[in-house]
């Protein structure tokens, strides 16, 4: 141990009954079942369903609820997985400006599969779990402990006062990693939701005077403040968002009059809500028609007098309607991401004037979109859930938009047609989208982005003639493809691979 973390060692690859972690999810998923994971693998197909489309293409999901975990102020996170997975999730999570460290229980296929890999991660837990550093202490099993059953539940509850939260963050039974979000924001709810129970918790920092709404789902900074300015006449006030900064907001995101699920796939995490007794409004105050249909949601939820609603929503309203007109977009536009807001982007874009015909989400289908859904439905958009990245830019190549909002290789594969596009994450979730701040936030980078249509048409004339794929460049004599030898390579890496994981069973 280094300054209270696990040490990353050069460890044999693991080999398991089913192919190592090189094995596919089928296998990987038979393993956990009979490892003893089939409950929470049940859990999770439950509450995080791939139809009806399969798995989409994503970063591993454990980056989610490892950014969840960084992000909480005293929160200690412990990884438990093949070294290559710990150190590109490491390496992704300091890309994005985490600066903790990631605490790793090395093991090797001995310690796998005699049960010592667990007395290393109690271990590594008991020497980490001090008070005057931590409230709570994370440890996430990720493909391999999770398909070889290292049972996270045996754990101790606490150490010392510190909590200690077990979860598995398998990338075969987790579909994104934005809903492995909500895997440590549920399992974190749930040991709140017990604490309060249990009796006396301590006091949040601070604590509103009013009734507040709980936000659920990661959104812009200014968001938050934005709705509690909307909430205000009504005499509520903007509770926590979840996930959150520090643990004592748990207590008050639970001690709520209402939960909006702003980000509408946090399943585990409304659970623990519904369990403590709180209702959810879904879809968010974006634009004219989403905004007053959400704070009449609200209003009602709270049981606010309607003439105060009214009050509120024809203020709204008036102050939206004057943003979006003094901010318009032309143009035609298809969406796709992994966020979660898709769709309410897509409503504000629409409300600003654009055409949008597609709107692809890796996120599921449920209930708590379905507002926005239907009222992008309503005005012909495809709404496409679980999309593929197949699909996605099936959806560019056939509407041949004026600009793609998309992922990064949606985005390639739009600027390599001249088409162009915007990374969804960086450019667009950057951005405030909620209520008067919302309606001109996105005009001026949408704009722009349709406006540099002359760039790219000027570059693709610049480099018309390089080729591309197997003829890329400037040849002599142009490369003759030979797809028969690609096709016999590929049989012949077939083979060895599965050769591989005859040899681990």
């Amino acid at each position: 141990m280094a300054d209270g973390h696990a040490r990353i060692d050069a460890q044999p690859e693991p080999v398991t009954a089913d192919g190592g972690c090189h094995g596919g999810k089928a296998e990987l998923t038979a393993a956990a079942s009979k490892a003893g994971k089939s409950e929470v693998l049940a859990r999770y197909a439950k509450d995080y369903p791939v139809g009806p489309h399969d798995q989409p293409q994503s970063m591993c999901p454990a980056f989610g609820s490892l950014r969840v975990g960084l992000r909480m102020r005293r929160t200690a996170t412990i990884l438990s997985g093949s070294a290559c997975c710990v150190y590109g999730l490491t390496f992704t999570s300091h890309f994005y400006g985490a600066r903790r460290s990631v605490g790793y229980v090395p093991f090797n296929s001995e310690s796998l599969v005699t049960g010592k890999l667990f007395e290393d991660i109690r271990d590594a837990v008991f020497k980490i779990a001090d008070p005057e550093l931590y409230d709570s202490v994370v440890v996430t099993n990720l493909c391999v402990p999770t398909a070889s059953g290292v049972p996270l539940q045996l754990l101790p509850k606490q150490i010392n006062g510190v909590r200690i939260i077990g979860i598995d963050v398998p990338g075969f039974g987790i579909p994104t990693h934005a809903e492995a979000k909500d895997v440590l924001a549920g399992a974190m709810l749930n040991y709140a939701r017990t604490e309060v129970e249990a009796g006396p918790v301590p006091a949040p920092k601070t604590r509103a005077d009013k009734p507040s709404v709980t936000l659920l789902g990661e959104m812009f900074p200014a968001d938050p403040m934005i709705i509690g300015r909307m909430l205000e006449p009504m005499g509520l006030a903007a509770g926590p968002v979840v996930p959150t900064r520090e643990w004592r907001e748990l207590y008050s995101a639970l001690d709520c009059a209402v939960v909006a699920a702003i980000h509408p796939f946090y399943t585990a995490s409304v659970r623990e809500f519904e369990a403590a007794g709180r209702k959810v409004v879904g879809s968010a105050p974006v634009g004219r028609d989403g905004t007053a249909a959400w704070l009449q949601a609200i209003g009602e939820a709270c049981g606010i007098a309607q003439d105060r609603i009214d009050g509120v929503k024809n203020a709204m309203i008036g102050a939206i309607s004057a943003a979006l007109a003094g901010s318009p977009i032309k143009g035609r536009i298809t969406v796709s991401g992994y966020e979660g807001s898709e769709l309410l982007v897509a409503r504000l874009l629409i409300e600003s004037g654009a055409e949008v015909d597609y709107v692809g989400t890796a996120c599921p289908k449920t209930k708590w979109s379905d507002p926005d859904r239907e009222w992008l439905e309503a005005r012909g958009v495809t709404v496409n859930y679980r999309a593929s990245l197949e699909q996605d830019l099936s959806a560019v190549d056939a509407i041949r938009p004026d600009l793609a909002i998309g992922t990064t290789p949606v985005v390639q594969h739009a600027k390599s047609l001249s088409i162009p596009s915007l990374y969804f994450t960086n450019l667009i979730s950057a951005r405030p989208l909620m209520g008067p701040a919302g309606g001109g936030s996105l005009a001026q980078v949408i704009n722009a982005a349709i406006g540099n249509k002359a760039r790219f048409d000027r570059m693709s004339a610049f480099f018309d003639g390089v080729g591309t794929g197997h003829a890329t460049g400037i040849w002599e004599d142009t490369p003759t493809d030979r797809p028969e030898f690609k096709a016999r390579y590929a049989k012949l890496q077939a083979a060895a691979a599965k050769a591989e994981e005859h040899v681990g069973t």
